[in-house]
């Protein structure tokens, strides 16, 4: 189990390679990973802060309250409403937290058979869906009364969508074999 930083230094070389690059610094490399949740119909506030508590013992950082943009009354939802969780995670937090979700909890997936190349959009990011957050070991052990979803991204600098692809094959990020 390699740490991502020290993946990151052994495979750059191939990936520049594999990229047709001369300068390291043009390679594309990871920037910040967001971990997101909405809260839907929770209206209770002790279930809001359970879930703003579960989700800072995933990160290992207080999740920001993000607010409803505008009123819409059949969904029952006013202006400025707390609807959803959102962590920005940079640097050693970064690192810490992709070595956990890649070595920890995708293994725990159920019915994982790898991640689609589909996820990754034309700007080389990644985009993956989690439907329970029971996945992380943190959160195994409390009840399973209020389970919810995550959206997790990882932001890179590769730019286009064949670069954000090799540099997450070089990762060894899972990708489902056609």
């Amino acid at each position: 189990m390699i740490p991502i930083k020290e993946k990151y230094e052994q495979v750059l070389p191939q990936l520049l390679k594999i990229l047709g690059l001369k300068n390291r610094f043009a390679a594309p490399r990871l920037v910040k990973v967001v971990v997101a949740t909405g809260t839907g119909k929770r209206r209770d506030k002790k279930q809001l802060e359970l879930a703003a508590d579960r989700l800072a013992k995933i990160t290992g950082q207080k999740p920001a309250w993000r607010g409803a943009k505008r009123a819409i009354a059949s969904f029952k939802v006013r202006l400025h409403e707390p609807i959803g969780l959102l962590v920005t995670l940079r640097g050693k937090r970064l690192e810490r937290f992709l070595d956990k979700f890649l070595n920890v909890a995708v293994p725990r997936m159920r019915d994982f058979r790898g991640f689609e190349e589909s996820m990754v959009d034309d700007t080389g990011n990644l985009n993956i869906g989690i439907r329970e957050h029971t996945i992380f070991p943190e959160t195994a052990d409390e009840d399973l009364k209020d389970v919810f979803g995550l959206a997790v991204t990882i932001v890179t600098t590769a730019g286009t969508r064949d670069r954000g692809l090799a540099l997450f094959r070089a990762l060894d990020f899972p990708f489902r074999k056609l």
